[in-house]
């Protein structure tokens, strides 16, 4: 790829003689190069690299947070379960992520390999990083509370992803919020009493004095990084995006009851 070499080296050229043309074609070089990384990123064969990557990854740090205060409860497995059945997958594809769980929650599992692993591959897209954390944090709430244990592993594994305790607690306290408005379309009406509106705000993950202006900005921020198609070309799989529809739900209903409530 030379393009951005040739026109820049000519503009140099013309603009500032011999030395304009060789940082022209310095300049066009480093464009050149940015541009060749965009389209390999981009290119089918590496979507889906990503794709496996990313399945790979979920279900082994699934097992790894099931078994993080030493033994999996019955939610967890439900939990895992009921990811399984959303991702509708077929009886191959269920064998591998049970496979690809135990894993996971066998002793010795290394868990800096597996996300370096993933951070190789995934590394320079954050939205696929925070993605990949906020499964872990919905299997970290799904028994309605999280051991010491488990918050220390979610803590370590949040690290090596990239994020500070605040940005986790940030996550936590979000998701938490979000699981209130699970399966209630149009989040309740505004008379849900203080908590519920409280909660509303929270899942949205901004506070109550926000202008109308910033929340609407922070919810469409939300529905953006959970749109299907963005997804998709982030690298995760089809299969997932049924969970994704799901929090789009919640956080929908959440900002219809804060919206009522503003009225």
């Amino acid at each position: 790829m030379f393009y951005g070499k040739v026109v820049t080296g000519l503009l140099g050229l013309l603009v500032g003689g011999p030395i304009g043309l060789l940082l022209g074609i310095f300049v066009g070089h480093q464009f050149d190069r940015g541009l060749r990384r965009t389209m390999e990123a981009n290119s089918p064969e590496n979507i889906a690299r990503l794709k496996t990557r990313f399945f790979e990854t979920i279900f082994l740090l699934l097992g790894h947070m099931a078994k993080a205060d030493g033994r999996i409860s019955q939610q967890e497995v439900d939990h895992t379960e009921m990811i399984i059945r959303q991702m509708g997958l077929d009886a191959d594809q269920r064998q591998r992520a049970i496979a690809l769980f135990k894993q996971g929650a066998a002793a010795g599992f290394d868990v800096r390999a597996t996300i370096s692993a993933f951070l190789e591959l995934c590394g320079r897209q954050p939205q696929l990083r925070q993605t990949l954390l906020m499964f872990l944090v919905s299997l970290a709430l799904v028994d309605h509370g999280i051991e010491p244990e488990e918050r220390r592993v979610l803590e370590n594994i949040a690290g090596l992803l990239g994020f500070n305790p605040v940005q986790l607690e940030h996550l936590l306290r979000m998701a938490q919020a979000q699981e209130q408005f699970h399966h209630r379309p149009g989040g309740g009406s505004a008379a849900g009493g203080p908590d519920r509106l409280e909660a509303a705000y929270a899942a949205l993950g901004v506070s109550a004095d926000v202008s109308d202006r910033d929340l609407k900005k922070a919810y469409r921020k939300l529905m953006s990084e959970n749109h299907p198609d963005k997804l998709i070309a982030r690298g995760v799989p089809e299969d997932m995006l049924k969970v994704a529809t799901e929090k789009s739900q919640e956080i929908t209903a959440a900002y219809e009851l804060v919206s009522r409530s503003r009225k």
